[in-house]
Formats: C-alpha cells, structure tokens, sequence
C-alpha cells in the first residue's frame, strides 16, 4: 500500500486527538487509501516534541514548523497550534502543495486570513478544516432530513455550545482566551456552531452580536498570584438572518455554569422539527407536524432516532452501530474524510474556503458587538 507522512505543528490538546485517529482509523474504516506514517512533531521547545514524537512512535521531533512544510518527504500537514501561529504555517504548507488538515479557525484575525485567501488559488492540494461536529450520524442524519425537505419551510432555529470554564474568577488565563494569542469565544466555540448552522441552514444573510468578559483579571497561568487583562470575550450572543429568511440566536460561552461541552441546536420548519444535543450524541430528536393529535394525542411528538454509529460505507460498523457513539468518533469519521478527499483529488469539505468564511462570520461578530448594528454578510 502506498504511504503517505503526516506531520504535526502543534501536540497540546488537538494535536493529540488527531494523532489517536491515525492509530484507530483501521479499526473504523475499510480500505483506506493509502498508509498513514506518523513522521514529525513540532512543538515550540524540543523537550515537548520529543515527548510527542515518543507517544506516536514518529522518529523525527523538531522545533521549527517549516522542516515539516517544506519537507519534500512530508505529505500531510496537520496545524494544531494555537490560533495566531496558524497562518505562517498555512502559507508555507500551501506554497510546498501540502495536503493540509487545520484546527478550526483558520487564522486568528481577518488581515492574516486575507493573506490565506490571496494564495489559496494557486493551491492545488487538499485541505480540510476540523469541524467535526458535522460528522455524527445524528448531525449528518439532520442534514439528510432537511434537504429532503422534511422540515418544510424553516422558519427558526436556535443553537448553543456551552462551556462553564471560566465561571469562576480562579480560572487562569490560558491562550484560549487570550486576544494576542487570537483566543476567546468566538474563535473557540462559536466558530463551531456557525459552521453547523451553515452545514445545515445554508448561508447567513445579516447578523448582530453582543459579548462579554466575565472578569476583567485573571490569574496568570505559571504565576498564579500575578493578575492579567482580560481582553477576550468569554460570552457571546448572536442574533442572526439566514438568506432563506430564517431568524437564529447563536449563543457561545465558557461561563455557563453547570455545563460541560453541550453543543444544542433546534430548528423549527412548517412542517416539522429537528433537536439535538451533543452530550445525547447518540440520538437526533424529530418531531413531525404532520403526524395526528387524536384521539387523545394520536402519535404526535418528539421521537428519538437511534442515529448511534450508523456511519455509511466504507465505515466498518466496529463495534458496532448501536453502540453509544462518543466525541472522539466524530473526530475519526472528520479525518476519514479529509484522507479520502486526498485519494480522490478533491480539495477538501469543509475546506480553506469554508474556513474563510468563519473567519468571515466572526469578523461579522465582532465588528457588530463593536458598533452595536447589524453586519451585511458576504456571501
């Protein structure tokens, strides 16, 4: 079988969970193009990438970025860093023709995305960003049912992702909510679910936006009883106009108390409804207007769908679809798609240029909490 070596920029978190679906992928899927070879991690100081490269069995860790960009040898780029380091190695895998798989979003401002779009048309390999929550069944399923109409005419829709992590003042400031590094919540979890909206609703027409920073300090990370500025949003409240003439409120925040990692949406149409909620990945709920109310409540209400792992072909099935699925799947079936799209030549969906247009949306976001008006999206 063919190889294909993938490097990592980047082994915190992210980089980690697509490094476990390398390793698990040949249990999930059937004939997988070609042999993924786990090479190169980089990390900023070479203790990490060492580390990393240990926990993957990769030979090589290294601490410059561009000895896996421009590495003749690497095929696969993976970019895993935090938000404003992404664009340097975006334009230098493009310009080796890299397939690239890039964490969400694609940079941490609109000027350095601008200078992503500017060389993305002499870009000729496959890119993808991870947004794997369009890739459970029971997202995929929703999917399915509204194209085929089932909602009628969609007439609203509501979608949240909550996180309670910075609820309390204690919570360190980490570069996820830390503006230089590009963090705060609309980067982190509202890019999330205004891909989902889009995934399933199609294209934003006008939106609004409020945010807000919980405290102003925090305690730094390495020094516990230093306090820093805060200046990233954790808190933001979206008000939308999808171009179909549906109206949505998108809600991203990290201090919801009492919650987890709670990805919801509902969407309601004229002839029926759809619901799900990321902590029951295993079911979409669908209610059908249609259905009769009588006698005595006939068979009218929500029904739970058994979506579980039910992934089409070449999916395996292991271990089987009625198991109840978890986050990390989705996570494999995202990456499956990204390596079957480079066997195929496609360039990749959701590609770089779904990536800028979150980048598109969150600008929107943004320069609407600024001005408190609505944004005109472009389309």
């Amino acid at each position: 079988m063919e190889t294909k070596n993938i490097g990592f920029i980047g082994f915190g978190f992210i980089g980690k969970v697509h490094a476990y679906g390398y390793i698990n992928l040949p249990m999930y899927y059937e004939g997988l193009p070609f042999q993924p070879v786990l090479s190169h991690v980089c990390t900023s100081r070479q203790e990490t990438a060492e580390a990393g490269a240990r926990m993957i069995g990769a030979p090589h860790a290294v601490t410059d970025y561009r000895e896996i960009t421009a590495n003749p040898a690497i095929d696969i780029v993976h970019i895993c860093t935090p938000n404003h380091l992404h664009k340097e190695a975006l334009l230098s895998a493009m310009a080796s023709g890299k397939h690239i798989y890039c964490d969400k979003p694609l940079t941490a401002t609109m000027a350095q995305a601008e200078a992503v779009a500017a060389a993305l048309p002499d870009y000729r390999g496959t890119a993808q960003m991870t947004l794997q929550n369009r890739f459970f069944p029971a997202t995929m399923r929703a999917k399915q049912l509204i194209d085929e109409g089932f909602l009628g005419k969609v007439l609203e829709y509501r979608c949240c992702y909550l996180h309670a992590g910075s609820a309390q003042p204690q919570a360190p400031l980490r570069w996820k909510l830390s503006s230089e590094a590009g963090g705060g919540v609309i980067s982190d979890l509202a890019s999330h679910i205004l891909d989902l909206m889009h995934f399933l609703l199609g294209d934003y027409a006008r939106l609004t936006a409020a945010t807000s920073i919980a405290y102003p300090e925090r305690p730094c990370p390495e020094q516990p009883k230093r306090m820093l500025p805060v200046k990233a949003e954790d808190c933001v409240m979206i008000l939308t106009r999808m171009a179909s003439g549906a109206l949505g409120h998108i809600e991203a925040t990290k201090i919801a108390t009492g919650s987890e990692d709670e990805i919801r949406f509902e969407i309601h149409g004229s002839s029926g409804a759809l619901r799900f909620n990321g902590m029951d990945p295993h079911h979409l709920e669908v209610w059908n207007e249609g259905a009769s109310a009588s006698p005595g409540g006939g068979t009218r209400g929500w029904t739970r769908v058994d979506c579980g792992q039910r992934y089409p072909a070449p999916a395996t099935g292991f271990p089987t679809p009625k198991a109840a699925i978890g986050w990390m799947r989705c996570h494999m079936a995202c990456l499956a798609n990204f390596l079957f799209d480079i066997a195929a030549g496609n360039p990749g969906n959701p590609g770089l240029s779904q990536g800028l247009y979150l980048q598109h949306l969150m600008d929107c976001c943004r320069r609407a909490d600024r001005s408190g008006t609505w944004i005109t999206v472009e389309n």
